[in-house]
């Protein structure tokens, strides 16, 4: 009872508050995404997210470099290729622009670990995940794409593959393929509770896959849902994720926890476009203090239950730590 309980004692300067912080941010948190396109020497700026580039290959190993020798141990390349079709053929294009930027990064900076995306939509005519059949994506048409394209990354020499993609028995597919083609030790970090939206708005200027009808509510999970995660999570797992990731993580803090709680693989969650442009454009306008409020959202997915985070801030909250 007060005046014997004070829990300003432990407030009182900045020492005592490190030395009692519950929650500790470290550069070896962080994945770095990167928007890798054709061509060379090409580095296009995503007016939605300040800060955030389409490159070529040379370009991201400029980029990726500064990012290692910040302390940032990982990137994950998105691609943006230069021809897109109905099936997606430049995803698993063993000449394509995540292939070339995977031996790019990795004959430069070996010890950088790389983790590529594993999608269709980048890469498809019409923006969404996969084959397209009745007006809506065809999931088991789907899979035998996603294998051949994590399967193509792999053989890049791609550290850790991430289905994004949301489409049903994904894990196993690509699990499988890895397995009998000699790659049984890539690791899965699954997007396993994805869901539909509206902070992704940014990403879809930066990797030029807006759907050109529709949405990806038939497949990515309803943000009215918290129960439904689990079982999305319990089943990648079972199906061979090594990793599982919630997405976007800061309106999602409750999944964040909820699957910490729940199950004892590593957690990553994405500190998605919407959440970085925000802060963004609210520092830009002079209402926030950009870096402290930077350092707040990535504490606060740190503290839901993050093991890992896929952040844009990567780089800058790096050098706030580093410091």
């Amino acid at each position: 009872m007060f005046p014997i309980h004070r829990p300003r004692r432990l407030r009182t300067n900045e020492v005592i508050r490190r030395m009692v912080r519950e929650t500790s941010l470290s550069p070896d948190d962080f994945i770095y995404p990167l928007f890798v396109t054709f061509g060379k020497g090409v580095r296009k700026e995503v007016s939605a997210m300040p800060g955030c580039f389409q490159e070529s290959a040379d370009e991201a190993v400029r980029n990726a470099k500064e990012a290692h020798s910040l302390g940032i141990p990982s990137v994950l390349l998105f691609g943006i290729p230069e021809q897109k079709d109905e099936r997606g053929t430049a995803a698993y294009d063993e000449g394509g622009v995540v292939q070339n930027a995977v031996k790019a990064i990795k004959d430069a900076i070996p010890d950088l670990y790389v983790i590529t995306d594993v999608c269709m939509c980048e890469y498809t005519s019409h923006g969404h995940c996969g084959i397209i059949e009745a007006g809506d994506v065809a999931n088991d048409a789907t899979l035998e794409l996603l294998a051949r394209e994590a399967l193509s990354h792999a053989k890049a020499g791609a550290d850790m593959v991430a289905p994004s993609d949301m489409m049903d028995g994904r894990v196993e597919a690509i699990r499988l393929a890895l397995d009998d083609e000699g790659f049984p030790n890539v690791p899965i970090m699954s997007y396993a509770a994805k869901y539909a939206s509206a902070f992704y708005g940014p990403f879809r200027e930066a990797a030029e896959s807006t759907p050109q009808f529709g949405d990806r509510s038939s497949y990515q999970m309803d943000s009215a849902n918290r129960r439904e995660a689990l079982k999305e999570v319990a089943l990648d797992v079972e199906e061979g994720a090594d990793i599982v990731m919630v997405k976007p993580a800061l309106s999602y803090l409750d999944i964040i926890s909820d699957v910490r709680e729940n199950f004892d693989v590593p957690v990553a969650a994405y500190n998605v476009s919407g959440e970085y442009s925000l802060v963004k454009a609210a520092a830009r306008l002079g209402w926030i203090d950009e870096e402290r409020m930077m350092m707040e959202v990535l504490t606060s997915i740190k503290r839901a239950g993050a093991d890992l985070i896929l952040t844009y801030f990567a780089k800058d909250a790096a050098k706030v730590l580093n410091r």
